[in-house]
């Protein structure tokens, strides 16, 4: 009975035993939950703090970019001035740019291309900046043979009132005495004033030019006089006129001075038009004769040209003046004397075009 007694009292003892521990784990656990509830609180009650003052921070971080910014403008309106005020100065010690027109090599203007240049002496003016672009020989003095016969046509048509409808008729007087060159105008034909001074400049026909001269008050010797005085009034020094066809060697000039002369005969209507004209039929009272341009360049359209004339005797060898037009619009004055034939004078004239239309604007 004692040992039942016992027996129960050490059951209900354990019993007891086990629920004050598990009361106890109980407790400890509601307490670390309790303690951690409260740090959890404490945490957000600190944490309050700090994201209330959040928005502080920006501001002076917006302040110290703005201040930054702003200084960084004045760094760059600094350095700005700097490149500018180092443009200025080196822009100042650069030579000033070369605005004159030239040749170019790349437009086949090379020193091999140059001696492919037939004619003894050439000049070659950029009339618009008054700029030579090429010269040979530019002031050698040469026979120019018939390219006289635009100082011919300038100072005939100079003379006042000339009635340019009335007829000219060819004389003896007209025929040529010192290289005794054939023309098909016969002594007795008789023609315009204004055919006369066409076949003349278009042709080249030496009984018009010589009857033009003898046209003319005071007769020839005053029509020579003129054609000299009128050469010194354009400031061609070394320019000088025998006759008015062109057939004396002694009618002289210079590549660079009949670039004048080119000039002022291109102010006169009637040179331009005849000059260029390729063919004209004339009215000799007794039949007509069919006259073409002695320039196969304007003949067959392979220049634009102005004004143009060309000149051979023995002596001169074969010569051509043009006032060609680049692009249709910039005139380039060209002289060129004593090539050795007429295709190398015409093959000059085309050679020089092209590298003027390539190299002018």
């Amino acid at each position: 009975m004692c040992s039942v007694l016992l027996l129960m009292l050490t059951v209900i003892s354990g019993k007891v035993s086990e629920a004050q521990a598990a009361g106890s784990s109980a407790g400890k656990h509601r307490q670390a939950a309790s303690g951690a509830k409260g740090r959890k609180r404490v945490v957000r009650k600190k944490a309050a703090p700090a994201t209330a003052r959040a928005p502080a921070r920006p501001r002076r971080r917006g302040r110290a970019a703005a201040a930054g910014v702003a200084a960084g403008a004045v760094t760059a309106a600094t350095a700005g001035a700097a490149v500018a005020a180092n443009a200025s100065s080196n822009a100042a010690a650069l030579p000033p740019v070369n605005t004159k027109p030239e040749l170019l090599p790349r437009c086949g203007f090379t020193a091999a291309s140059k001696q492919h240049i037939f004619s003894r002496g050439v000049y070659v003016l950029d009339e618009q900046t008054n700029t030579p672009l090429f010269e040979r020989n530019a002031d050698t003095v040469a026979p120019i043979a018939s390219v006289t016969k635009l100082m011919t046509a300038i100072v005939w048509l100079d003379q006042k009132s000339l009635p340019m409808s009335n007829r000219l008729e060819v004389t003896e007087d007209d025929l040529d005495t010192l290289k005794f060159t054939h023309s098909r105008l016969n002594v007795g034909a008789s023609l315009s004033r204004a055919d006369m001074l066409h076949i003349a400049l278009m042709s080249s026909e030496n009984r018009a030019a010589a009857a033009m001269s003898r046209d003319y008050p005071g007769g020839r010797p005053a029509f020579i006089a003129a054609m000299n005085a009128q050469a010194q009034a354009l400031g061609m020094k070394q320019t000088r006129f025998e006759n008015a066809t062109g057939l004396s060697p002694d009618n002289v000039s210079t590549p660079r001075e009949l670039a004048e002369l080119v000039k002022a005969a291109n102010r006169y209507q009637l040179i331009r038009n005849d000059s260029l004209d390729k063919q004209k039929i004339i009215n000799i009272g007794r039949g007509q004769l069919q006259y073409i341009n002695s320039n196969r360049l304007i003949r067959y359209g392979q220049v634009n040209a102005t004004v143009q004339k060309t000149g051979f005797i023995n002596e001169s060898g074969h010569n051509m003046v043009l006032r060609l037009l680049v692009h249709d619009r910039r005139p380039v004055v060209v002289t060129m004397l004593g090539s050795g034939s007429a295709d190398g004078s015409r093959l000059d004239g085309v050679r020089i075009a092209k590298w003027l239309n390539c190299s002018l604007n």
